[in-house]
């Protein structure tokens, strides 16, 4: 099992970052690649970004050049600095670890979320 869990959501301006961080802990060396998702009231879960253990990036169209993720292998962490906040950034995000438990079992295990919400 792994257990994640986000923090630094919070209230910003147009315009405004935040930083959110998701740290793992449990089984973390079954972890091949971590990421955020985001849903908004009304709307489906959506990919932002997610990065693989060697450091390759992924990120969703509508974020490129506004976020970036990065993690500390050693801390188990990773983090999603979003800068140029919109409001329709606004939403639950949710950390997510993707994870090879043997050689054909795969698994993904998420966290609770954290509200990140942009005023206008």
């Amino acid at each position: 099992q792994v257990q994640l869990v986000e923090s630094g959501g919070g209230l910003v301006q147009t315009g405004g970052s935040l930083r959110l961080s998701c740290a793992a802990s449990g089984s973390v060396n079954t972890i091949y690649a971590m990421g955020w998702d985001r849903q908004a009231p009304g709307n489906q879960r959506d990919l932002v970004a997610l990065i693989t253990n060697d450091g390759v990036t992924h990120y969703a169209d509508f974020v490129k050049g506004r976020f970036t993720i990065s993690r500390d292998n050693a801390k188990n962490t990773v983090y999603l600095q979003m800068d140029s906040l919109q409001p329709e950034d606004t939403a639950v995000y949710y950390c997510y670890a993707n994870r090879q438990e043997s050689e054909n079992k795969y698994s993904r295990s998420s966290g609770p979320g954290t509200q990140v919400t942009v005023s206008s």
